[in-house]
């Protein structure tokens, strides 16, 4: 059974006929018969009855008549709901890593949530660049310019990265901190190579949070974009050195929702969160 088998039921009961059902829902009169038979087979009821020329519903279609006048409200509150919700509608899924998702959207999306109900974000958190090809998402922001992909791309922002050390040497080696192989052409990972540091990591992750945590021991050193690094910039225990290449974050839009006016909010929004930060 499906909806369009169910309404025949009630337009049945209501016109009386085939002839009427078939009018009022303007399909042919042998595809009501032969629907209305489809779902008597089914449910194993006669639902109607012929008296005087007119089709009478039987006591059994009564009490299913009962259930498709609720789904027949139920249907008619889904097509009133985008008129029940304020501002902009739809799920939108971005992909970004998890230090930007945490540290600067996260802190913002609610003045774009709240004033908009029927908005939503779907936040995928990875160190790996997410499938557009297979529509793993609708956004996705990335620390490095895809060669080429059928989506639209724009540069966001750039950001400041500091190489932080122990302000006074210790009398051992510090443990080095680097990101993984297929980063090594970032601003951070050749700042590390020219030092001669990159081949003595003995700690390689793409997770910032870790970095942070082994730097702030002061037994560490590495390099932090400047939206994790605030507290540490005024900790006396570090030296920060800011480098002299900043590190290019590209946003990457579905061509599809170039022109759709939810979607241009929620791409302003994500610029709105890296200016604001950037002013800050």
């Amino acid at each position: 059974m499906n909806w369009d088998d169910l309404r025949i039921v009630a337009a049945v009961r209501d016109e009386g006929t085939y002839a009427g059902a078939s009018a009022r829902l303007r399909i042919d009169e042998t595809t009501v018969g032969r629907r209305l038979a489809r779902i008597e087979r089914a449910l194993g009821l006669r639902l109607f009855e012929a008296v005087d020329g007119v089709r009478r519903p039987t006591r059994q279609c009564e009490a299913v008549l009962a259930h498709i006048e609720a789904m027949a409200a139920h249907v008619a509150d889904i097509g009133k709901v985008g008129e029940s919700l304020a501002g902009l509608t739809g799920r939108f899924r971005i992909a970004s890593t998890n230090a930007i998702a945490e540290e600067l959207l996260a802190p913002r999306a609610c003045r774009l949530l709240v004033p908009n109900p029927g908005l939503s974000l779907h936040f995928l958190t990875s160190s790996e660049n997410v499938k557009f090809s297979r529509w793993g998402a609708d956004l996705a922001i990335r620390l490095r310019k895809p060669d080429k992909g059928d989506f639209t791309i724009s540069k966001l922002a750039e950001i400041r990265l500091y190489f932080f050390e122990p302000a006074v040497a210790p009398d051992f080696e510090p443990v080095i901190c680097s990101y993984p192989d297929d980063l090594d052409l970032t601003p951070d990972s050749l700042f590390l190579k020219g030092r001669g540091l990159q081949q003595r990591a003995r700690c390689i992750t793409d997770n910032v949070r870790i970095i942070k945590t082994l730097i702030q021991t002061h037994q560490a050193i590495g390099i932090l974009p400047e939206h994790s690094c605030e507290e540490l910039l005024s900790d006396r225990g570090l030296r920060a050195t800011l480098l002299p290449r900043r590190r290019d974050v590209w946003l990457l839009v579905q061509n599809h929702l170039k022109r759709d006016p939810a979607a241009r909010a929620v791409i302003d929004w994500v610029r709105d969160c890296f200016e604001e930060f950037s002013k800050a």
